[in-house]
């Protein structure tokens, strides 16, 4: 009897030691667990912006107002009646040393170059 009590004792404390130390037990679980909750939020995410295209879609075969809004958007059309203001804001000083190209190496226009 106390043979059997020890084998069982001994089983049962491999086994415990095979689920709470080994990559295949406990770790394992909560691994799957963290990615199953990456994978929720993701999936929400992904849900309200496929929401958002099929209204956008929707919008887009029955009304005329999505069309027009993307005609102004994106290919800059105007409709009939309307007037067209174009703001221009002023530069900086920084902003215009970036289009120069100040820190480009050593750059010389094409007409001072001298040709023998």
């Amino acid at each position: 009897m106390r043979i059997l009590l020890s084998l069982m004792l001994s089983i049962l404390l491999f086994l415990q030691a095979r689920l709470w130390l080994s990559d295949e037990g406990m770790h394992e679980v909560w691994r799957l667990e963290s990615q199953i909750a990456e994978r929720t939020i993701e999936n929400h995410r992904l849900a309200i912006r496929n929401s958002a295209l099929e209204g956008e879609v929707f919008n887009l075969k029955e009304g005329v107002e999505a069309a027009e809004e993307r005609a102004r958007t994106d290919l800059g059309m105007i409709a009939e009646g309307e007037t067209f203001y174009m703001v221009i804001r002023k530069e900086t000083q920084s902003e215009s040393l970036e289009k120069q190209n100040i820190n480009a190496p050593f750059s010389m226009p094409i007409s001072s170059v001298m040709v023998e």
